[in-house]
């Protein structure tokens, strides 16, 4: 065997495992593309808001919390606004109980946001809690754990075929053939398929773009300490990048796997939810793209060794919730590879077993 572990996808969840794995074990991670966390990990907001998901998202985002506070320079104070108008109160309680915030007044919003809408803006709520996540140390750290400890991650590396090769795995890709003990399969959008080519069956996962649009800094303020703002029923949100803002429409449109690009018309709708609660309109873009969020049936996480054939192992269904998780959603992976009691909790566990879908 070439390896013990053989990890499919080199976006967070995979580089993450990767990590974790080579201290139990040789590791070699297939990445299709030049360089790693080149689709829907290198598309994201990159939000630490441990509170932001299903229940079992929110288990794993608050287990990822002591080692995100462990790594210097990986979280730093970004802050959340929900802001609403009339009519949206019920969709903005509903809100503000789910993701813990402060109500305040329109008046405090704007002394946060200046740029807010006081003749549309009806409603306001705040929460210091969300950070923003440095991605790319996030990512480049855990390579140079995994790398430090041995592991190869083989870049151009699309996978074309899978099979049983005796008590393991052959996998074919454009930089040729490898054999491991066991896969792990991390390929965001192209989970079910590379499940297909291993002849696993499929557990139904579904990938859905998300647009961006980033704008020049509204009325020439300087953004750098505003918090992402999102609408009621997150119809839109805007958070502050290297200078200028990022907003997006937060559509979730299902797609067929493939390397995503922003939706016109789609990108000019969210962006007019946005314009209607500012006083800066958008006079141009700076860059527009898209990524998939790809989503199980429940849409939470599914992390465990397939049911029919525990030789393949299910890291998948991360809907945008990758970054966030990936610290305890990997010491998972490596917990139940290794045969280790879980760090977190039995029903937790449970919840994110692909065993769940029988």
């Amino acid at each position: 065997m070439d390896c013990d572990f053989l990890i499919i996808g080199g976006g967070i969840a995979g580089i993450s495992a990767a990590a974790r794995l080579s201290g139990l074990g040789s590791v070699i991670l297939l990445e299709a593309e030049d360089a790693l966390a080149h689709h829907a990990s290198g598309r994201s907001a990159a939000l630490y808001e441990p509170r932001y998901g299903a229940p079992p998202v929110v288990g794993l985002s608050m287990a990822s919390g002591d080692y995100f506070r462990s790594v210097p320079g990986v979280l730093s104070p970004r802050g959340l606004m929900l802001v609403g108008k009339a009519g949206a109160e019920e969709t903005f309680a509903h809100d503000l109980v789910a993701m813990a915030f402060d109500q305040i007044s329109v008046e405090e919003a704007r002394a946060i946001v200046p740029i807010l809408n006081p003749e549309v803006v009806a409603q306001a709520g705040y929460a210091a809690h969300a950070e923003d996540v440095d991605t790319d140390l996030l990512i480049q750290g855990f390579a140079r754990e995994a790398k430090g400890r041995g592991a190869r991650v083989v870049t151009k590396a699309r996978v074309s075929a899978i099979a049983k090769d005796g008590a393991g795995w052959r996998v074919t890709s454009d930089a040729g053939e490898f054999t491991a003990r066991m896969l792990v399969n991390a390929a965001g959008a192209w989970v079910d398929q590379i499940a297909a080519l291993a002849g696993v069956q499929p557990l139904g996962f579904t990938p859905y773009r998300r647009s961006m649009a980033r704008i020049p800094a509204p009325g020439g303020h300087d953004v750098s300490r505003w918090p992402m703002m999102f609408g009621p029923g997150e119809d839109w949100y805007a958070k502050p990048d290297a200078g200028a803002l990022i907003v997006s429409p937060a559509e979730e449109h299902l797609m067929e796997p493939h390397d995503a690009w922003a939706d016109d018309m789609v990108l000019a709708e969210g962006l007019a939810r946005y314009e209607e609660m500012v006083t800066e309109p958008v006079t141009r873009l700076l860059a527009s793209w898209a990524g998939l969020r790809t989503f199980s049936p429940d849409r939470s996480l599914v992390i465990g060794a397939d049911l029919r054939e525990p030789s393949f192992f299910w890291l998948a269904g991360q809907g945008g919730y990758g970054f966030q998780t990936c610290p305890a959603a990997s010491q998972l992976a490596a917990d139940l590879i290794g045969g280790r009691a879980p760090e977190i909790g039995a029903d937790l566990v449970a919840a994110l077993s692909p065993a769940r879908f029988g």
